[in-house]
């Protein structure tokens, strides 16, 4: 959720050229770092050409459908200095299992070169064979085993501010998972915005323990 630029964010409920619901893929690796009640805590950089920024960033998964290759959660940005509150937005997830959704995002004004861009910042990405991905998204990959799931995370409306807030939910996140210890890497993509804002969180707790959000209701 970088400064507002220009608000272009739209809704992602509707089918899209990056999802597949014919194929006969398996899902990707039943995670347990991966499930509702998980909460992860780390930063964002938002460093633009004229300043270094991060902002901390705790997130909460409160959902989760390896299945249907779907998820979703909260986020929430600490000392953003627009905002006199942290500012807590809803997101909801695709997860790459060439199943559901492959590499390719087919919207959100994210081009297949942008896709191929950003997963390539991954370094769990490099051992994929990127000429298929190229070719077809990887819609013909087995990532029932990778170590690592990749997704990508849409922010659908602010939770406890107005959209005057001065920041902007008009991009998503591109998102690399790690099924080993429960690390979240991620790069933030909106034309409008700074390139290649890294978001990094690691696993706090072990469901409902360690740190809490405040309370929010989700609309």
């Amino acid at each position: 959720m970088p400064v507002r630029v220009v608000d272009t964010a739209t809704p992602s409920s509707q089918p899209s050229p990056g999802q597949e619901t014919n194929s006969v893929h398996p899902s990707p690796p039943s995670c347990s770092l991966l499930s509702a009640g998980r909460c992860f805590a780390g930063t964002q950089n938002v460093s633009s050409l004229q300043k270094d920024e991060a902002w901390k960033v705790n997130v909460r998964i409160h959902g989760c459908d390896l299945e249907q290759g779907y998820l979703c959660g909260t986020m929430e940005a600490l000392n953003v200095p627009l905002a006199d509150t942290p500012v807590v937005t809803f997101w909801e997830g695709e997860i790459v299992d060439a199943k559901n959704y492959t590499f390719f995002t087919g919207k959100w004004e994210a081009s297949p070169e942008d896709d191929i861009r950003h997963w390539s910042k991954f370094p769990s990405f490099t051992p994929l064979l990127q000429s298929q991905v190229e070719t077809d998204g990887g819609k013909s990959l087995d990532l029932s085993n990778y170590p690592h799931i990749f997704m990508r995370w849409k922010e659908q409306y602010f939770v406890n501010v107005g959209v005057d807030c001065g920041l902007t939910i008009a991009g998503f996140y591109y998102v690399c998972f790690s099924c080993s210890d429960g690390s979240i890497s991620g790069f933030y993509y909106d034309p409008s915005s700074s390139p290649f804002q890294k978001l990094e969180l690691k696993c706090t707790n072990e469901k409902n323990s360690g740190f809490t959000f405040s309370s929010y209701e989700l609309q």
